[in-house]
């Protein structure tokens, strides 16, 4: 089978969150994955496509691959089942946007600066929305969000998921009060 060219991971900073944007490993990747992970200091992973490779390997790194249960986002719970796939081309589902916004606002809120890796199969499509969500709901203009991600990130979003995106109206959950004041009460709901 022909090895499929993929795009190298890219580190979306803005404000005080990191993301790194990646496509799926599988387990024969797998190593290099984590040597990416380490390089761009990224302890926690949402994986946004179907299961291509053995999340406990991650988790002996101290990498956590952040799961779903009905009603629930808690990174690192351990009665956690499932994964946040949704279609390929698609925008996420509404559980799927609320459950990642909540996640960033405790990760960030916990850990300003900390980096967050998204991955879906080819990095192309499903993570740059959730990162370009994450970018609207800190405040900025969706138009800027894609040209931001784009820069870094080449072909990605495509038409269905740019005019998701136009539509998104967002609730500013992840504005951030001053950055160096994150221990008492860091965000604005």
């Amino acid at each position: 089978m022909a090895r499929m060219n993929r795009p190298a991971p890219v580190e979306v900073s803005y404000k005080n969150m990191r993301f790194l944007i990646t496509h799926n490993p599988t387990n024969a990747t797998l190593s290099t994955f984590i040597e990416d992970l380490k390089k761009y200091g990224a302890t926690t992973v949402v994986r946004v496509c179907e299961v291509t490779y053995d999340k406990a390997l991650l988790e002996k790194d101290g990498i956590t691959v952040v799961v779903r249960l009905a009603g629930c986002c808690c990174p690192g719970g351990a009665s956690l089942s499932g994964d946040w796939p949704f279609d390929d081309g698609a925008p996420p589902p509404g559980k799927v946007v609320e459950d990642w916004l909540s996640l960033l606002k405790a990760k960030f809120c916990d850990d300003p600066g900390s980096c967050v890796a998204v991955h879906c199969v080819a990095g192309l499509g499903r993570a740059p929305v959730l990162v370009a969500l994450a970018l609207i709901e800190s405040g900025m203009k969706y138009e800027d969000a894609i040209q931001f991600i784009r820069q870094k990130r080449r072909g990605a979003i495509n038409s269905k998921q740019l005019t998701y995106l136009e539509k998104y109206r967002p609730k500013q959950r992840l504005r951030f009060k001053e950055p160096h004041a994150h221990r008492t009460k860091c965000c604005v709901m």
